[in-house]
């Protein structure tokens, strides 16, 4: 494991535990493509944080790359897949975004318990 903290530890720790989101937290530590691995972090992040706590598409960047910012643009779209899937809901403060509506700024995923 790293000794950093953050989402990359957090990552780590999620394997390690076994639970339902090892499995995509080992795939998003693995050596998949970059899109493949970013979607896993997003479900390992957001299943292990639960539905009444949330991730952003930022932790999921960090969580694979030191220049995580070239990241975000793709973790935020990926985000928005996942939510049409149903995996994910997209919210910003208490309001739950339609993933197809056109919305700007800092966004949170939540656990929505079908992905």
């Amino acid at each position: 494991m790293t000794d950093r903290p953050g989402p990359r530890r957090e990552l780590e720790r999620i394997r390690e535990s076994g639970g339902p989101a090892a499995a995509h937290a080992r795939e998003a530590l693995g050596t998949g493509s970059l899109p493949d691995r970013l979607r896993a972090a997003i479900l390992a992040l957001a299943l292990a944080r639960g539905e009444r706590s949330s991730t952003c598409p930022s932790d999921a960047a960090r969580a694979l790359a030191d220049e995580w910012r070239p990241l975000l643009p793709r973790a935020r779209e990926l985000a928005r897949e996942l939510a049409r899937a149903g995996a994910v809901h997209l919210t910003q403060g208490d309001r739950v975004l339609d993933p197809d509506g056109e919305w700007t700024g800092p966004i949170r995923i939540r656990w929505h318990g079908t992905g």
